[in-house]
């Protein structure tokens, strides 16, 4: 019996070859997006759950209550864990993890040398007692507790010595200066952690580096200083932060009684957008949220478009219905049917469905620098997507098809074509093209966000600068000359780094003409004379750098100290603990962005100390680009033989800080086109059950004069009705939602009204475009042919 119904299935499908295919599209389409998005938040909610005691590990990070608020900072000081460890034997685990930010030039042998960009860190040897990375060789428990060790991961013991299992014992050293021995070597981390592994250098190592001078001070916080404890289990999270509220009273001085320190689970590290992570990209929950809700709207409307065809294909089945129940078919067997032809094409489209994502993966993981896979848990995902189609798609047409009366069953057109029946239809269709254009909306606002981030003044000229790195400040005036005399070189700046830089972020006492300031920290940019001119910042008061011990702040600076006029701030004296000594103010300039345009402008302090320089910062003419490349690579190997030359333009610098705008403006873009597309789909069947149940009304209309313009006219005001009604209920709707993302960002375009109203155009254009050749092909109809059916 049941094989039976499948065959009569497979019949009606091919009988109906253009509503069986629409259909397969539609549900297809819907799947396939419910599979990738499945795929993206199982990948974003998956991050550092490999770990053995995941739900016991927490982070510790640094709160200031201000006179505006709170402010939160991802780093904690660095005798936190030590401190730690000797006052709560209870632990099961502390260890700090640091990251100085910038790149490393690694050197191995006597020639070979590679230019890290990232993924160098310094790690207490309890990280890996902690963390559940997979060792290959060495005693994690042992591999860093001396200095100048350090253990790399697979791929990086490969690119250094070809081999990985013979790299333990092997030297390698780091930018020219500390000789490290390879102690342990660890399989590559995945792709799902914030912890980007590569080369993990010895803790004790920090003494002999430049921060040596910090590692005691309770006052002083690195940004990118992180530290992790393991809580026992008879120990809550609330508990240990009243401890942890005891540790810094006891610690650290008491006018910073404003600051301190809590619990952030590990779980939620990849969520937190408050606290920063080595990858520099959170992705908060209601991105998530907002994935899901894409994936269920986008299969809502492809069950949807499977309802609109199969009740408007009811009209040509009324009369096998009434056969059927005439010669003994029960509703039930009918129900059983119906069900079942659904159950084969939601079958179908779901093969389709996998076929398309598995062509896509390899592109998604280009996107999102994700490792998604087709396995095992997304075959159950995929069945319970399946059972759940096939219901939603299947049950309403399934009971209006086997619930026609035997008596009226042969009268198709009343059956079908009756008002509760159409006003269904177009209900459905304005569902369809709500969550479409509500998808367009949401797309619109997004591109427009990331083109403000392109656009928008950031307070400092970003176009034709060159950034490269100096292995030896050494020697900066040779450099310079040589550079200046290349053709194209306007400017030669040297910097620690550049300005939009938020990985030399200092939160520690700051005193301003003898009075201690407590409730701000500031972002340090050591910069010579020159930069200020390569990026181009306005000076609003004073001088740049008149003598030794003379610094440059921002307005911002100013404003947390109450001083509303640039030049009263000029020539007073001011201390930044842990860094130096007093400094006069000697200039102030207008606040620029020194973070992406999700975070508030800073205060910052700039100041020339050419000891940390390490940056060099070249202002080129545009048109001499071409001719300036070669010439700067070639004066920078001569003055460093020795090095690994790389180089970036600073705007693509900038624009990497938007990478998760912009994928997931790639992702919404093809999100909103498949919508779009199902929606007209759903359309181009309410148009079809139009044009079949008003054949004769058409063609009365064409015997009595109407024109083709007249009758398209008709289908058109049918549609066009739907399509705005359904604008009037997204817009608002999509409006809030997206009003409510952009408040995430410190910095933001509005959408105007032109925006919607391009919204509402790419709706009705598409939609003309969908349902134009049914509604001509209807109005075209040889009225003789129309009022002889039946």
């Amino acid at each position: 019996m049941h094989w039976n119904f499948f065959r009569i299935a497979v019949r009606q499908a091919i009988r109906n070859k253009e509503q069986t295919l629409f259909k397969i599209i539609g549900l297809a389409i819907g799947i396939a997006v419910c599979l990738v998005i499945f795929l993206v938040v199982r990948f974003e909610t998956s991050f550092d759950d490999f770990h053995p005691s995941r739900d016991h590990i927490f982070r510790i990070v640094s709160v200031f209550r201000t006179p505006v608020g709170v402010a939160y900072e991802s780093g904690v000081p660095f005798p936190t864990a030590p401190a730690l460890r000797r006052d709560f034997p209870q632990l099961k685990n502390v260890a700090s993890i640091l990251s100085l930010g910038g790149d490393g030039l690694v050197t191995v042998g006597s020639g070979k040398k590679f230019r890290e960009p990232s993924g160098i860190l310094y790690a207490e040897p309890q990280f890996f007692g902690m963390f559940g990375f997979r060792w290959l060789a060495g005693n994690k428990q042992k591999a860093l507790t001396a200095p100048n060790t350090v253990v790399l991961t697979r791929s990086m013991a490969i690119k250094y010595f070809g081999d990985w299992s013979s790299a333990v014992g092997r030297t390698l050293t780091l930018d020219n200066s500390r000789l490290l021995q390879v102690t342990g070597v660890l399989e590559d981390v995945p792709a799902n952690t914030e912890f980007p592994l590569k080369v993990v250098i010895s803790y004790a190592t920090l003494p002999n580096t430049g921060i040596g001078g910090v590692l005691n001070n309770w006052v002083s916080i690195f940004a990118q200083h992180y530290c992790f404890v393991t809580l026992p289990d008879n120990l809550s999270e609330a508990a240990f932060n009243k401890d942890l509220a005891d540790v810094v009273r006891r610690y650290k001085p008491a006018e910073n009684s404003n600051e301190g320190m809590m619990l952030l689970p590990l779980k939620d590290m990849h969520y937190d957008t408050r606290f920063n992570t080595f990858n520099n990209h959170p992705f908060s929950r209601s991105l998530v949220y907002t994935l899901e809700l894409i994936g269920l709207f986008v299969l809502l409307i492809a069950c949807v478009n499977f309802v609109s065809l199969s009740t408007a294909q009811a009209i040509n089945r009324g009369r096998e219905v009434g056969v059927r129940k005439v010669l003994g078919g029960t509703r039930s067997q009918l129900l059983r049917q119906f069900m079942a032809e659904t159950c084969l094409l939601v079958i179908i489209a779901a093969v389709v469905a996998i076929a398309g994502c598995q062509l896509t993966l390899s592109w998604l993981n280009r996107l999102l620098d994700a490792n998604l896979k087709l396995d095992a848990i997304t075959a159950w995902s995929l069945l319970a997507v399946v059972l759940a189609t096939t219901f939603l798609a299947g049950f309403y047409p399934s009971i209006v098809l086997s619930g026609f009366n035997p008596a009226t069953a042969f009268k198709t057109r009343a059956a079908a074509g009756d008002s509760g029946s159409n006003l269904l239809r177009r209900l459905l269709v304005v569902l369809q093209f709500t969550v479409a254009q509500a998808l367009i909306i949401c797309v619109l606002v997004i591109i427009g966000q990331v083109d403000f981030f392109r656009t928008v003044p950031m307070g400092f000229d970003k176009d034709a600068i060159l950034i490269t790195h100096m292995p030896d400040n050494s020697k900066m005036a040779l450099l310079r000359n040589r550079l200046l005399q290349a053709p194209g070189v306007e400017k030669v700046s040297f910097s620690y780094a550049s300005p939009l830089d938020v990985n030399t972020d200092w939160n520690s006492d700051i005193v301003y003409n003898g009075v201690a300031q407590h409730d701000f920290g500031v972002n340090l940019k050591w910069a010579d004379s020159v930069y200020p001119s390569v990026y181009r910042f306005q000076l609003l008061a004073g001088s740049l750098y008149p003598g030794p011990y003379t610094m440059v702040v921002n307005e911002s600076f100013l404003r947390k100290l109450n001083i509303h006029r640039p030049s009263d701030a000029i020539g007073a004296r001011v201390i930044i603990k842990g860094i130096g000594d007093t400094s006069l103010i000697s200039g102030v300039v207008k606040d620029f962005n020194i973070a992406p345009l999700q975070d508030t402008i800073r205060p910052v302090v700039m100041e020339n100390w050419n000891r940390v320089y390490s940056t060099i910062n070249i202002k080129l003419t545009p048109a001499m680009i071409p001719r300036a490349l070669p010439a700067i690579e070639k004066v920078w190997k001569d003055v460093f033989p020795a090095d690994v030359y790389e180089y970036r333009f600073f705007d693509e610098s900038i624009a990497h800080y938007y990478i998760q705008e912009d994928q997931m403006a790639s992702l919404y873009k093809i999100f909103a086109v498949l919508a779009v597309f199902i929606s007209c789909l759903g359309l181009y069947s309410l148009v079809s059950f139009i044009a079949a149940n008003r054949r004769r009304e058409i063609g009365v209309r064409k015997v009595l004069g109407a024109s083709v313009g007249n009758i398209v006219l008709m289908f058109s005001r049918e549609f066009v009705l739907l399509v705005l009604l359904s604008f009037l209920i997204a817009a608002p709707v999509a409006g809030l939602a997206m009003q409510k993302w952009l408040e995430n960002y410190a910095f933001h375009f509005k959408p105007g009204p032109v925006l919607y109203i391009e919204a509402g155009c790419i709706s009705l254009i598409v939609a003309w475009l969908s349902v134009g050749h049914r509604s001509l092909r209807a109005a075209r109809t040889n009225p003789v042919e129309s009022l002889r059916t039946e």
